[in-house]
């Protein structure tokens, strides 16, 4: 299995990436800069990016990127890909340069999403700054979590564990229709304390990702971002409310690339040798009114 330490970094699509300059920075107080390729590039710490907006024809989710600590997991990564006959990429120069990291290989999970495992990253250590003031827990932990759409979900289940190395926070069965059928959710961790870096989901998503978490140190922080949402007239997802399984108080709204953003606080850091597998029969404690999205 791989040794996968955290989620680096996503990369989105965008048809006028400026839009996500303006929400990046007015909404989620992130950093916009210019990509040497001309891509935008958002900064959440002191790394040179960690969601990259390229041009395309479609507003959509296009890669999670995931970071391995060494050129011997970098290898191992390969191996592993290679024993389960998945084909994969060697990233170029300019891919590489692109992504601001080391080394880099692509390929796509059995549900068609699209994956980078990249050793290393290149940065100035130059720190956020953030034009609302606002920072962001990453770190160890990685940029936050992204739950992807896997409607072949055994088979994406399988590879997920088998080959990426990600192993079972706990599980929800999703059922929005009393009387249609309930879709699996599971929550995966790997190699860091955040409760999930990754959730598959046994539904589809047009956009190429169901959301993307970030996570703040404080509940002002949450609230100034709501404030600013508002003011913004940025479409909301779900209320306020604090989830059941990793306990992180947020809200929801959509991004200019078709995908919700959750922004939240107080997410659990879990000692993994001391954690219980089970399934979760609420989404959340309170709040997390998801209809207002529909309405």
């Amino acid at each position: 299995m791989m040794d996968i330490r955290g989620l680096a970094y996503v990369v989105v699509q965008q048809k006028d990436p400026a839009t996500w300059n303006a929400f990046g920075e007015n909404v989620l107080g992130l950093e916009a800069k210019s990509a040497p390729n001309g891509d935008v590039w958002l900064k959440m710490d002191d790394r040179a990016f960690r969601i990259a907006v390229q041009k395309g024809d479609e507003d959509r989710y296009l890669v999670s990127g995931w970071e391995v600590a060494s050129e011997a997991a970098f290898e191992q990564a390969k191996n592993e890909l290679k024993k389960a006959g998945v084909a994969f990429t060697a990233g170029s120069d300019a891919e590489k340069k692109n992504r601001n990291c080391i080394d880099l290989i692509a390929f796509a999970d059995p549900a068609g999403n699209r994956h980078e495992i990249v050793l290393g990253f290149k940065t100035d250590w130059r720190r956020l700054v953030s034009p609302t003031g606002t920072t962001f827990i990453t770190g160890d932990q990685g940029l936050g979590h992204t739950v992807l759409p896997c409607p072949n979900f055994d088979a994406a289940w399988t590879f997920f564990r088998d080959v990426m190395g990600f192993q079972l926070s706990d599980l929800m069965k999703h059922q929005p229709d009393p009387n249609g059928p309930a879709a699996r959710i599971y929550f995966l961790h790997c190699n860091n304390p955040r409760h999930h870096s990754l959730a598959i989901a046994e539904m589809p998503a047009s956009s190429g990702c169901i959301h993307l978490m970030m996570e703040v140190p404080d509940m002002d922080e949450v609230g100034r971002a709501m404030d600013r949402y508002m003011k913004h007239n940025v479409k909301l997802m779900a209320t306020l409310g604090r989830h059941v399984n990793d306990k992180m108080t947020s809200f929801y709204i959509m991004s200019p690339s078709n995908f919700a953003i959750e922004f939240g606080y107080g997410g659990l850091q879990v000692d993994w040798t001391r954690n219980v597998v089970h399934e979760t029969t609420e989404v959340s404690l309170w709040g997390h009114d998801f209809g207002v999205g529909f309405r």
